[in-house]
């Protein structure tokens, strides 16, 4: 079990460590340096652990109705974007401003075609509104989901046929664990 224990240990060392900086360009690569003593032995382990960068950063009104507008058309090249932008539409100038800011913060990247570029978002709009939600539950109701229950419950005026909804969908999710 120790060599077993060992060689996971060695092989994140040499397969994982060399190969994180050049793929994970938009996130934070830490590496925990393990100092292990065995049979007087020293041993440097290397752990390596990625966050990304997009868990630390918020994005403003505008950069999140862009995203939603990325998210909807998947890979849009600016004209799209553009396009997809109800009126009064923003110029061009501010859609780039937007787009560097947010390529800046490691929710889009591009890909250059010629002089066009192709936008893609490096984050999922699940995960995106998951994170939002958690910081809302942690931020208005003390990390309580509870409290976030009852408010929404209380305060949204739903029918019954949608507390019921809620609920089933509540039932099903503590069949699962």
């Amino acid at each position: 079990m120790f060599v077993s224990w060992l060689l996971d240990f060695v092989a994140l060392k040499v397969v994982v460590a060399p190969i994180a900086h050049s793929y994970l360009s938009h996130t934070r690569t830490t590496f925990l340096k393990v100092l292990f003593y065995t049979c007087r032995i020293k041993y440097y382990f290397y752990i390596c652990r990625t966050t990304s960068y997009f868990v630390e950063m918020k994005l403003s009104k505008s950069e999140e109705e862009l995203m939603h507008i990325i998210w909807k058309h998947q890979r849009p090249f600016m004209k799209d974007i553009l396009e997809a932008y109800p009126e009064p539409k923003p110029a061009p100038t501010t859609v780039a401003t937007l787009l560097k800011r947010m390529m800046d913060k490691g929710v889009v990247a591009y890909k250059s075609f010629g002089r066009s570029r192709q936008y893609y978002p490096l984050v999922k709009k699940k995960d995106y509104f998951s994170r939002q939600l958690k910081g809302l539950i942690k931020n208005f109701f003390n990390d309580s989901p509870s409290q976030f229950a009852s408010f929404f419950t209380q305060q949204t005026d739903l029918n019954k046929e949608e507390l019921e909804e809620l609920k089933k969908l509540i039932d099903d999710e503590i069949k699962k664990k």
